[in-house]
């Protein structure tokens, strides 16, 4: 029988995948904060009882788009206007990656699409896998990947992306 890794482990080696799939699905640092946490602590909670063969990075994803749908509907009911925002939190990420047009970018997508194209690129899901998670066929979320991406190409300029490294 197989030994499963430490948590901690899980967590340093998929981390930033969950928190980019987060960050595009919500929209917000602040949300994405949110699921992000959700989704490990829930993580934690289920983790002994996942099997040795699971794709790790899979159920992680899958965690965390339940985790952000969570959080959408949390903000919907309990949302109160501030004044003055807090500052944001650290982000796993090196650079202040809220600030950077492609999360804008993303941000302007129809939910549809943002979502296939967060779990497609950022999560690393099958197009099957996709579908299950927000219904219709993988045919379909291909062809949202395919519409959002066709307009990241459009809204995304090279002058948008200078200095960056890509």
């Amino acid at each position: 029988m197989k030994t499963k890794q430490p948590f901690e482990t899980l967590v340093a080696q998929h981390g930033a995948v969950v928190w980019r799939v987060c960050r595009a699905v919500l929209s917000t640092p602040a949300d994405a904060e949110d699921a992000w946490s959700e989704t490990f602590v829930a993580a934690m909670r289920a983790y002994p009882d996942l099997p040795d063969t699971a794709n790790v990075q899979a159920w992680l994803v899958t965690i965390a788009h339940r985790k952000a749908v969570d959080v959408v509907r949390a903000r919907a009911r309990a949302a109160v206007p501030v004044a003055v925002l807090p500052e944001p939190p650290p982000h796993r990420d090196a650079a202040p990656e809220h600030d950077h047009p492609v999360w804008a970018a993303v941000a302007a997508l129809p939910p549809r699409q943002r979502h296939v194209v967060a779990y497609r690129y950022l999560g690393g899901l099958p197009y099957r896998q996709i579908a299950e998670l927000l219904g219709g066929t993988p045919e379909a979320a291909r062809r949202a990947s395919a519409d959002g991406l066709s307009t990241l190409r459009r809204t995304l300029t090279t002058t948008d992306l200078e200095g960056e490294d890509r």
